[in-house]
C-alpha cells in the first residue's frame, strides 16, 4: 500500500500520524475485502483550504472537517468487479506499480481539532475516525439516506475498535 501524505498546515500532528492513517487505511481495506494493493493521497489542510475546495468543487461556501475525492465510480460499493472491465482498469491503476488509485483525502485538521474537544476524544481519534470514513467514501460508499449512513457508522466504528482506537479519552498527543 502506497500512502502519499502531505502536511499543508501549522498545526500539531499526532506524532505517530503518518502510521496511525497507514493502519486505518489498511484496515478498511482489509474489512472490505479489497483485493488489490492500493494508493490512497492523505492531505492535511486548514479550514481556509478546506473551504476553498469545498466551495470549488460542492458548491458549499463553508469549511468541513473532510472531503473525498474518488477515483473509481463504483457500481455498488467495495464491488470490485467493475475493475474487470478494461476501460474502467485502465484508469483506475497506476501504470507504475500496478496499485489501485483510490484517490483523495482531504482534512482539515483544524476543523478535527475542534471537534476532536466536542467529542471529548483524541485528535488522533477523529483524524482516524475521518480517514476511516473517507476511505469508505473513496470505496463507493455514501450517508445521503439513513440506511446508507447507518451501514457507514458501523463500518467506520469496527475499523476503530479492531485497532483498539476507541471513543474513551485519551490523553492528547
Amino acid at each position: 500500500m502506497t500512502l502519499n501524505l502531505e502536511n499543508e498546515q501549522n498545526h500539531e500532528l499526532p506524532s505517530d500520524c503518518e502510521e496511525t492513517a497507514r493502519q486505518v487505511i489498511r484496515q478498511v481495506l482489509a474489512s472490505e475485502n479489497c483485493p488489490y494493493e492500493a494508493e490512497v493521497n492523505l492531505t492535511f489542510v486548514d479550514n481556509d483550504e478546506i473551504h476553498r475546495l469545498n466551495r470549488e468543487f460542492r458548491q458549499i461556501d463553508r469549511a468541513t472537517d473532510v472531503l473525498s475525492f474518488p477515483m473509481t465510480d463504483w457500481e455498488s460499493p467495495a464491488n470490485y468487479s467493475c475493475l474487470e472491465d478494461d476501460e474502467t482498469a485502465a484508469g483506475s491503476f497506476n501504470p507504475e506499480t500496478g496499485e489501485l488509485l483510490l484517490g483523495d483525502i482531504v482534512i482539515s485538521v483544524e476543523r478535527a481539532n475542534e471537534q476532536a474537544k466536542e467529542y471529548g476524544h483524541s485528535l488522533k481519534r477523529e483524524i482516524s475516525f475521518l480517514i476511516a470514513h473517507s476511505m469508505l467514501h473513496l470505496l463507493g460508499y455514501d450517508h445521503m439516506v439513513p440506511e446508507e449512513a447507518a451501514v457507514m457508522e458501523h463500518k467506520q466504528e469496527a475499523v476503530l475498535q479492531a485497532l483498539g482506537i476507541t471513543r474513551d479519552p485519551e490523553v492528547r498527543s
